[in-house]
């Protein structure tokens, strides 16, 4: 008997300033507020946003932890082990040029959309019968790197080279 899923309930990361926080993803991205929690002791907060879809990504904030370590490097494909690399919010195919768009008039500091594809670079410039998924990559007040992905085709078994090693 394995385990049956239903999607990502939330996703829990920590931010610097619940209220530059809850600004950017209630304003800039459009998420609403579903649930704020007081954390015992007056040690922190932690908030939950709709992601969509039945999706929610959370934030801690304690008022007494370190800093944050922010990189400026967007769409950085290595991470170390234990940490996160990105979230990536799923979006209308029809939607990420005019999203791309949208960021960047709320002065929000982002990628051209990226075709990822099945090409030894990655990606492509133009959309090809390979490409997968569209994307563009953005940070958040902390430096958390985000995603818009817009996924291209259907995934087929084709789509998966794994052998174990």
């Amino acid at each position: 008997m394995g385990f049956e899923f239903n999607g990502i309930n939330h996703l829990a990361l920590v931010c610097k300033d619940m209220d530059v926080t809850v600004d950017f993803y209630c304003n800039t991205l459009g998420m609403k507020l579903t649930k704020t929690i007081e954390l015992s002791g007056g040690t922190g907060k932690h908030y939950f946003f709709d992601a969509g879809g039945g999706d929610s990504i959370a934030f801690f904030w304690f008022p007494n932890g370190p800093d944050s370590v922010d990189d400026k490097e967007l769409r950085r494909i290595s991470a170390v082990p234990g940490t996160m690399n990105h979230v990536a919010f799923d979006v209308a195919p029809d939607k990420i040029d005019e999203y791309r768009e949208l960021l960047v008039a709320k002065g929000v500091e982002v990628t051209e959309v990226v075709n990822h594809d099945d090409s030894e670079s990655g990606a492509s410039d133009a959309i090809n019968e390979s490409t997968f998924v569209r994307s563009l990559y953005f940070k958040d007040p902390d430096g958390t790197q985000l995603e818009f992905a817009a996924w291209a085709r259907l995934l087929t078994e084709q789509d998966v080279d794994y052998s174990p090693q």
